[in-house]
């Protein structure tokens, strides 16, 4: 049976403290039938130069097989064009043999479990990014990618066990943090549908930089926890 951990953004290799052997020293007894899922700001896709190189050849050597959604801080070009490829049920993008992006609004099976994940989110400091090397407007779902998401849904009768996602539903905006109360936006209104009418037994999302429970709804930043 496959252990499943997930934590939250990684920002390339700016937030790994959380991953070091002594802070996640199970990772030791682990193998690549085990998983890592990172609620997104992966950051590994992003310069496509040494530096992305040098954080997948760490992730590809360690001894799990790491999954991601999308988040905001991802070059999405880099992303989109990796070949699309069926993994467990979903799209994914396999970056590695042992790296791979979990698609917006995708269901996988792993291990007897469902997920549905919904990447993206909108970046706060944009204005102060440059567009296509530092920000991209990819960073919030397409039309197609929210269709996708209600499809894939509608097949599972919006029954599925785990949620990941960057971002999180727009009434809890306010609780993780009230300046963005105020950045609400199509996604965080989606996801806010999405907490109303699915069933889930847990819902798994980053973004805000803090570690908090909000009941079935974990926000994650530097806590890694084990389903």
């Amino acid at each position: 049976m496959s252990r499943i951990f997930i934590t939250g953004d990684t920002h390339g290799d700016y937030d790994w403290c959380k991953l070091k052997t002594r802070r996640f020293s199970v990772q030791e007894d682990l193998t690549k039938d085990d998983y890592l899922i990172i609620t997104g700001d992966f950051g590994g896709v992003f310069g496509g130069d040494r530096t992305d190189d040098f954080i997948l050849k760490c992730y590809t050597n360690r001894n799990f097989t790491t999954l991601f959604v999308d988040g905001n801080h991802e070059n999405h070009d880099l992303l989109d064009s990796y070949p699309v490829e069926e993994w467990n049920g979903g799209k994914v993008h396999r970056i590695t043999p042992s790296v791979i992006h979990l698609m917006r609004g995708q269901v996988y099976e792993i291990d007897g479990r469902t997920f549905f994940t919904m990447g993206g989110a909108e970046s706060s400091d944009k204005q102060y990014r440059t567009e296509g090397h530092s920000w991209w407007s990819r960073e919030l779902p397409s039309d197609e990618e929210y269709e996708e998401a209600v499809k894939n849904l509608t097949r599972y009768d919006y029954n599925v066990d785990h949620i990941i996602t960057h971002c999180g539903p727009e009434e809890y905006l306010s609780a993780a943090d009230p300046i963005f109360e105020r950045r609400s936006n199509k996604l965080t209104a989606f996801l806010s549908t999405i907490a109303q009418t699915a069933q889930y037994k847990s819902w798994y999302f980053g973004h805000y930089h803090d570690d908090k429970d909000y009941g079935r709804l974990h926000l994650l930043y530097n806590s890694i926890v084990e389903l």
